[in-house]
């Protein structure tokens, strides 16, 4: 783990912006994607992510990186859409020489996480996500009063350096914290973006819609998220978790976008993410199908939450379709399955492995 921390590297993205990354520990690769506040020298001092990384880098080869304009990665820099958070990551993985590798997604950088494991699934082993979103806070704003809010906070993250304003994003992010572990993660906060130039690349995320990727997912994906996360809603998590097939979702009581090492969800987090990690693939594998290979990605979404019990106004909701939508699919579902009824459905589903998550 000390490794870790020395063991300070740069790759170049594929636009020649330099990503500074750190690697350490043995084993099977697990890379840390997310999230924008990192600092890949200071998090190893920090009451927030120390004990992240420490977990994270047991009986592992541990890589985490500092996004493009954060941290020790080149903080000037000129293109900030989304597919260069991509390349960045895929530079990273590149330069370690990882053949396959377990993904962690934090926060934004689960989007990130879902687009690499489908440009190149061959590397992905499993994917695990946590406190993510399916739609930035821009994308997923109804009223332009909302759009307003979350671009209100981009522009605090700017303010970063006058306290008042860095307070009101740390309250946000870990509401539970302790006097130390606010007043660390306030300064971790000033010193890994604060800049306009930083934001600019958050934006990329604020504006993200991955609902059309998550549902293409293969590999097996575990999504944890806190139930009551003050900066990404509970439902964005849970409505990632049912777009990817088969993904396991495991709701955590807290408050904090950022689990805090004192807090049971901890524990929790931590017993889930080594189960996962742990199993051999064929233990995490997706179950098999129906037998019925007709049935489309959505229509398979759709099956995981009627299997789940969800009546159609909630698979509407979980998916962002209308209600009218959801009927049709579930028709389709009927007829290509060969079943007279829903609850006929939910059992031959059930014994196929769909309906598995926790609600």
């Amino acid at each position: 783990m000390s490794r870790s921390r020395r063991d300070i590297r740069f790759c170049q993205s594929s636009d020649g912006v330099r990503i500074a990354y750190a690697s350490g520990g043995s084993g099977p690769s697990l890379v840390r994607v997310g999230p924008w506040h990192t600092h890949v020298e200071l998090d190893w001092s920090s009451p927030i992510w120390l004990p992240w990384l420490r977990f994270l880098a047991n009986d592992r080869t541990l890589v985490h990186y500092d996004f493009r304009g954060h941290g020790l990665s080149d903080r000037q820099v000129g293109d900030v859409a989304f597919e260069r958070h991509v390349d960045d990551l895929a530079a990273v993985v590149a330069s370690n020489q990882t053949k396959h590798c377990a993904l962690l997604g934090i926060a934004g950088g689960c989007a990130i996480a879902v687009a690499y494991a489908l440009r190149w699934p061959e590397q992905v082993d499993r994917l695990i996500l946590f406190g993510g979103f399916s739609r930035g806070s821009i994308a997923r704003s109804r009223t332009t009063d909302e759009a307003e809010a979350a671009r209100t906070v981009l522009r605090v993250m700017e303010l970063s350096n006058v306290p008042a304003f860095r307070q009101l994003f740390t309250a946000q992010c870990i509401p539970d914290a302790s006097a130390e572990q606010s007043h660390a993660f306030n300064q971790l906060t000033r010193i890994a973006g604060g800049t306009r130039a930083s934001v600019s690349v958050l934006r990329a995320l604020y504006d993200i819609d991955v609902r059309a990727l998550a549902p293409k997912v293969r590999c097996p994906t575990l999504v944890l998220h806190p139930t009551t996360n003050l900066r990404v809603p509970f439902e964005e998590g849970r409505s990632l978790a049912a777009l990817i097939p088969n993904a396991r979702f495991v709701p955590l009581q807290s408050r904090n976008a950022f689990l805090l090492e004192q807090e049971p969800a901890w524990n929790v987090f931590k017993t889930e993410v080594q189960a996962f990690l742990s199993a051999t693939r064929s233990a995490i594998a997706p179950p098999e199908d129906l037998g019925d290979e007709t049935l489309t990605r959505r229509e398979h979404a759709v099956l995981e939450l009627v299997a789940q019990g969800l009546d159609n106004r909630r698979i509407a909701g979980a998916l962002g379709i209308s209600e009218k939508t959801v009927r049709n699919y579930v028709s389709s579902i009927l007829e290509k399955l060969g079943c007279q009824s829903r609850a006929e459905t939910i059992v031959r589903a059930r014994e196929a492995g769909f309906g598995r998550k926790e609600m």
